[in-house]
C-alpha cells in the first residue's frame, strides 16, 4: 500500500482569495492526475500570510469562508482527494453583557465537496515578527482524518506550524490514532531557519515515533519572505525527501505501509550553501514587493561604492535589466573613480545608467542659506544637504515614471544613524536593511563568483569591494572617520541589537570599551530616524522591523 501524498509549495499573496484559492485548484487537479490523494497545501493559504489587521475584520473572515467552499466545490469531482487548506475563522462569543467574535487560525480538510474536518492551531507565535496572539485564539484537542482510498488509508494528524515546535500536540494526534504527521506551515526565513526547522521536525519525529511531511510557504511578503523548503522526515528522524528552496513546487512524498508503521520517500534536493540562500532571498523579496504591489519597474542612486552595487545586482537578477534603472548623482566631492565605476557596472548589468550633477542644486542651497549659516562652519549639515538632493530627484524619477525607488543603505547604517532622513533613506524598499556592512563586502564578493540567474558574471568591479566605504559628502571622507571598524562595529551590533547582550558582557568579550559604548548609544539616540526608513528585506533573526520595537524616548541603555 502506498499513499501519494502531493505538498504544493506556493507563493501566494494576502488578501488575494480568488488568485490564491486558484492555485490551490490547479495544484490538486495537477497532484490528482500525478496519482496523489492527499494534497498539503500551506498555512493560511486561502488568503496569505500574515494578513495582519485583516483578521479583525468580519468581511475578511465571510469571504474567506466563501472562498473555502468555492474550493471545496470546484474540487468535488476529485474522487478520494483530500485536500488541506489554510484559512481564518471566526466565531461568535457571548458574556453577559458583550458578544466576541473570537479569530482561530484553521486548516481544514476538503474530500468531494466537502469540509470533513477542521483543525484550530494550539500554539500560537508571538516572538520575532510573529503576533499571532493579536488575533488569534488557541484552538484545543487533536484532528486526525484518513486519506487514500478504501482499503488503502492512512490516519494523518494535522498540525499548523508552531504547533510541531511543541510536544502536546503531536502526542494528542498520535493517541488518536495518527500514522502520519501533516504540519502545514508559514515560517519566515532567517539565515540558518530551514536547518534549524528540519532539526526540530526529526526531534519531533523520533519523539513520537511518526513520519512527518512538512509543507511550507515560498515567496515574498512586503519584509518577510518564505523559503519553501519543504521536507519529509521518517520516524527515525532522519529526512526522507527534501523540496526546492525560494520556487513554487509540487513536492511527491510516497507514504508506504511497512510492518513497523508508515515508510516516507521523495527526492531529496540537496543542501545549500549560506550565502545562496541570503542572495535567492533577497532577490524573491525584491522581486515579490515590486510585483505583487504592480511597480513597472525600480530606480536606484548608484555611487560606485559598495551598497548601492549589491543592491543594483540584487535588483537585475530580480527583475531583469530592462526593468531596472540606475542614476549617478555626482557632488563636488565625488571621485573620478566613482564615476568610472558606477559606469563599468551599469555597463556590465545593461541597465539604463544616467548622471545628473547635483552641484547646482547645492551652490543653490548653500545661497539660499548663506546668510542664516554666515560665521558658522561647514558641518553634517551641509553633507545632509546633498543626500536630500538626491533623494528628491529618485522621487522625482519615481512620482514621473512609476517606478518604485530602492534604498541602499545597510544594517550597520541603519543602527549608527549614518545615513540622512528624506535623503538616502527617501524610497520605497529597502532591499539590504538588514545586512550588516560585512555581510554586504562578503555576498559582494559571492555574487562576483556566483551568477544564479544568468545575468552576468563579476557584475560587480573589483575596485568598488576593495575600496574604502564612503559617503564622499565631504572632502576625503571615510565611514571609519566617524565609526570603529566595520567588523568591531557589526560584532557589537550582532551582539547587542541581535542577541540582546548587556554592554558589560560585550565588553568582557573583548570590544573595547569606547566602541562599545558609541555604538549602543547611537543605536539608542537613532530610534526615531529607523521609525521613518522603508520596509526593507528581513534576513536575520532580529530585524529593525517588526521584531524591534523600542521606544523613541527613553533613558535606559542596557
Amino acid at each position: 500500500m502506498t499513499l501519494k501524498i502531493c505538498v504544493a509549495q506556493l507563493n501566494l499573496v494576502v488578501g488575494d482569495l480568488a488568485g490564491n484559492s486558484q492555485k490551490i485548484i490547479d495544484a490538486a487537479q495537477l497532484a490528482y492526475q500525478r496519482g496523489a490523494r492527499l494534497l498539503l497545501t500551506p498555512e493560511l493559504s486561502i488568503c496569505g500570510y500574515a494578513a495582519e489587521d485583516l483578521f479583525l475584520r468580519p468581511a475578511f473572515i465571510a469571504a474567506c469562508d466563501d472562498a473555502v467552499n468555492q474550493v471545496a466545490s470546484a474540487l468535488a469531482g476529485l474522487e478520494g482527494m483530500a485536500v488541506v487548506v489554510g484559512h481564518p475563522i471566526g466565531r461568535d462569543r457571548r458574556t453577559r453583557s458583550v458578544a466576541v467574535q473570537e479569530r482561530f487560525n484553521a486548516a481544514s480538510v476538503l474530500r468531494e465537496g466537502a469540509i470533513v474536518a477542521t483543525y484550530a492551531k494550539r500554539e500560537l507565535p508571538n516572538y520575532q515578527v510573529f503576533d499571532e496572539r493579536r488575533y488569534f485564539t488557541p484552538g484545543q484537542g487533536a484532528c486526525v482524518f484518513e486519506a487514500g482510498t478504501a482499503g488503502n488509508r492512512v490516519k494523518v494528524g494535522l498540525l499548523i506550524c508552531e504547533d510541531a515546535w511543541f510536544e502536546e500536540p503531536a502526542r494528542l494526534a498520535r493517541a488518536a490514532g495518527a500514522e502520519l504527521l501533516a504540519v502545514v506551515n508559514a515560517s519566515p526565513f532567517h539565515l540558518g531557519k530551514g536547518d534549524e526547522r528540519e532539526q526540530m521536525m526529526r526531534d519531533r519525529a523520533l519523539a513520537c515515533g511518526l513520519p512527518l511531511v512538512s509543507a511550507h510557504l515560498v515567496g515574498g511578503q512586503d519584509e518577510v519572505v518564505f523559503e519553501g523548503h519543504s521536507f519529509a522526515v521518517g520516524a527515525d528522524g532522519v529526512v526522507a525527501g527534501r523540496a526546492p528552496s525560494f520556487v513554487e513546487d509540487l513536492f511527491e512524498v510516497n507514504a508506504t505501509r511497512v510492518p513497523l508503521g508508515i515508510q516516507l520517500q521523495a527526492p531529496v534536493a540537496p543542501k545549500r550553501d549560506g550565502d545562496a540562500d541570503l542572495w535567492d532571498a533577497l532577490v524573491l523579496g525584491v522581486r515579490d514587493y515590486v510585483g505583487k504591489n504592480g511597480f513597472p519597474s525600480v530606480v536606484l542612486g548608484l555611487s560606485g561604492g559598495i551598497d548601492s552595487a549589491l543592491v543594483l545586482a540584487v535588483a537585475v537578477d530580480a527583475l531583469g535589466k530592462d526593468r531596472v534603472r540606475a542614476v549617478m548623482m555626482p557632488s563636488p566631492y565625488t571621485a573620478e573613480i566613482s564615476l568610472i565605476d558606477a559606469r563599468d557596472m551599469a555597463k556590465r548589468m545593461g541597465v539604463r545608467y544616467d548622471e545628473i550633477s547635483i552641484v547646482p542644486e547645492f551652490e543653490a542651497f548653500k545661497a539660499s542659506l548663506a546668510h542664516e549659516f554666515e560665521g558658522l562652519a561647514p558641518d553634517a549639515t551641509e553633507e545632509n544637504i546633498q543626500a536630500r538632493i538626491r533623494g528628491t530627484l529618485l522621487m522625482a524619477l519615481s512620482n514621473k515614471f512609476g517606478s518604485i525607488v530602492l534604498t541602499t543603505g545597510n544594517k550597520s547604517e541603519l543602527a549608527t544613524g549614518y545615513c540622512t532622513l528624506y535623503g538616502d533613506m527617501a524610497g520605497g524598499f529597502a532591499v539590504i536593511k538588514d545586512l550588516v556592512k560585512t555581510i554586504v563586502f562578503r555576498l559582494a564578493h559571492w555574487r562576483n563568483v556566483n551568477d544564479p540567474y544568468a545575468t552576468g558574471h563579476e557584475p560587480i568591479p573589483l575596485r568598488i569591494i576593495t575600496r574604502p566605504p564612503s559617503a564622499e559628502l565631504r572632502p576625503d571622507q571615510c565611514d571609519q572617520d566617524s565609526l570603529p571598524p566595520y567588523d568591531i562595529l557589526d560584532g557589537i551590533l550582532q551582539r547587542y541589537m541581535e542577541n540582546d547582550q548587556s554592554i558589560e558582557d560585550i565588553i568582557a568579550a573583548g570590544y573595547p570599551r569606547a566602541d562599545v559604548e558609541q555604538v549602543t548609544r547611537l543605536i539608542k539616540v537613532n530610534e526615531y530616524k529607523r521609525r521613518q526608513a522603508p520596509v526593507g528585506i528581513r534576513v536575520t533573526h532580529r530585524s529593525f522591523g517588526k521584531d524591534w520595537r523600542y521606544p523613541i524616548t527613553s533613558r535606559f541603555r542596557a
